[in-house]
C-alpha cells in the first residue's frame, strides 16, 4: 500500500463519468487515500457519495460556467451547428479547469490526479502541479493507434494497409474539428513551458471496459469490468408472459421523445414489453403518451432491471453497454453521438448486438433487429461470455488496488 494520498478527480461533468469514479474513490478510500472531485460549483450536485468530497472552481469568468448550459450542448451533438457549439463549449470548459484547477489542487493539499481520458486538461493539471497521475478510462478507450479507427466512426477493426489508410483520414478530420481542444491545451503547455511529449503519460492508464469489447492495441491499458457500488436494489416488473425490453438513451439523450415512442411500438409489434428510462428528459404527459404499454420512469435501478430483460436498446452510452452485457443481456444499438458508433461497431464485432442508425429508423426496422437479437442464441452467448469476464475482472476494487499500486512507485 502507498502512503496516504489527496487525490483529485478532474473529469467531465457528467453522472456517465462522475458516477463510476465516485465508486472508484470510494474504493480507493479503503487503502487510505482522501478523494476530492474539482469542477465548477453546479457539478456538486452530481457527487452524492459520502466520503467523496468536492472542490469549487471560482467560474466567474468561463463562458460556459452554467452547467445546465453546457449539458444541453452535449445533448444536441448532431449536425454541424449543434456539433460546432458542442466542441466549443468543451474548449472552454478544458479552458476554465486548466486555468483554475492548479490554484485549488494546491489550496487542499492534492499531490496526486486522476485524469479522466475524457477531460484533457487532467494530465496537464498534474504535469503543471509536478504530481503522479493516473489515467481512468470510462468510457470507451479513446487512445490512438493507426490500425484502431477513430472512435466517433463506426468503422470495422481492418489492421492492414487500407485500413490504416482509412483510419488516417478519419484522424486527420476528427483533429480538424478538434482544433478549438487542441489549441487551448497547446497554448497551456507553452505559458507552463511543459513537454508536450510527456504532458498525459500517466503511471497507468486504467479502464472499466472490458478487454473483448475493445480492438486489439498495443498500448498499455489495464481493461477491467465495471465500477460499480455493490448493492442489490430490488425491483419488482410486472410480469404477464411479455419479454422484457430495457431501452435507455443515457442521461443527455433523454429528450428524444420520437425514438422511445419507435421503441416502445417495435417492442409491441414483436409481443414484448418496453422498460423506458428516460432520465428526466420527458414530462409525464410525453411519458404516458408513449404507444405500447410500455414501463416508463426517469430512472430505474438499471443493474436490476436488465436481469430481467431479454434484450436492450440503447443508444451505445458506455455504462448503459457494459451494465447490459454483465447481465448477459444482447444489445440493439442505436448511435447518436460521441464515441457510441465506436461501441456499437465493437458490438457487432464481439456478436452481442446489432447497430442500427437511428436517423430515420422505422417501427418495423428496429422490431426485425430486436426479434433477431432475442432469438439468436449467438447473441445471448457472446454477452454471456463478456459477463463472465467482467464477474472475474475484480471491478472497482482491482482498478483501486492498481491505482495504490502505480501510486506508490517511486519517479
Amino acid at each position: 500500500m502507498s502512503a496516504p494520498r489527496h487525490i483529485a478527480i478532474i473529469a467531465p461533468p457528467t453522472p456517465g463519468h462522475l458516477n463510476p469514479l465516485q465508486v472508484l474513490g470510494t474504493a480507493l478510500a479503503t487503502h487510505g487515500h482522501r478523494v476530492t472531485v474539482v469542477h465548477l460549483a453546479a457539478v456538486s450536485r452530481f457527487v452524492t457519495t459520502p466520503g467523496i468530497g468536492f472542490a469549487a472552481l471560482d467560474g466567474s469568468g468561463a463562458p460556459t460556467a452554467s452547467i445546465d448550459a453546457y449539458l444541453a450542448k452535449l445533448a444536441d451533438p448532431t449536425g454541424p451547428v449543434g456539433l460546432t457549439r458542442m466542441i466549443h463549449s468543451t474548449a472552454a470548459m478544458t479552458a476554465t479547469l486548466l486555468d483554475e484547477a492548479p490554484d485549488v489542487l494546491r489550496a487542499i493539499g492534492v499531490d496526486a490526479v486522476i485524469a479522466d481520458s475524457a477531460e484533457a486538461a487532467g494530465a496537464l493539471i498534474a504535469q503543471r502541479l509536478g504530481v503522479p497521475h493516473v489515467v481512468s478510462i470510462t468510457g470507451l478507450p479513446l487512445l490512438r493507434e493507426p490500425n484502431v479507427p477513430p472512435p466517433f466512426l463506426g468503422w470495422k477493426y481492418r489492421p492492414d494497409r487500407i485500413g490504416r489508410f482509412r483510419n488516417h483520414g478519419g484522424y486527420f478530420v476528427s483533429d480538424l474539428l478538434l482544433r478549438p481542444i487542441t489549441q487551448v491545451l497547446a497554448s497551456r503547455r507553452r505559458a507552463w513551458n511543459l513537454d508536450a511529449r510527456t504532458a498525459t503519460r500517466g503511471r497507468l492508464s486504467i479502464a472499466q471496459c472490458p478487454q473483448a469489447l475493445d480492438y486489439p492495441r498495443s498500448a498499455a491499458i489495464v481493461y477491467g469490468g465495471p465500477w460499480r457500488a455493490t448493492m442489490d436494489v430490488p425491483v419488482d416488473l410486472p410480469s404477464d408472459g411479455r419479454p422484457l425490453v430495457f431501452c435507455s438513451l443515457g442521461t443527455l439523450q433523454g429528450g428524444r421523445r420520437g425514438l422511445f415512442a419507435t421503441m416502445a411500438e417495435a417492442c409491441a409489434m414483436i409481443g414484448a414489453r418496453a422498460v423506458i428510462a428516460h432520465g428526466g428528459g420527458l414530462s409525464a404527459a410525453e411519458a404516458s403518451a408513449l404507444p405500447g404499454d410500455p414501463l416508463v420512469r426517469a430512472f430505474w435501478p438499471q443493474e436490476a432491471v436488465l436481469r430481467q430483460c431479454s434484450a436492450a436498446v440503447l443508444h451505445g452510452g458506455f455504462n448503459s453497454v457494459i451494465d447490459a452485457l454483465a447481465a448477459g443481456v444482447p444489445i440493439v444499438a442505436l448511435p447518436i453521438a460521441f464515441e457510441q458508433p465506436g461501441t456499437a461497431a465493437r458490438l457487432v464485432r464481439i456478436g452481442a448486438g446489432r447497430a442500427v442508425s437511428p436517423r430515420g429508423l422505422t417501427v418495423r426496422r428496429l422490431a426485425a433487429a430486436l426479434t433477431d437479437v432475442m432469438e439468436g442464441a449467438g447473441y445471448r452467448a457472446a454477452a454471456a461470455r463478456l459477463a463472465t469476464e467482467m464477474l472475474s475482472a475484480g471491478g472497482a476494487a482491482e482498478a483501486a488496488a492498481r491505482i495504490d499500486a502505480a501510486l506508490s512507485t517511486p519517479d
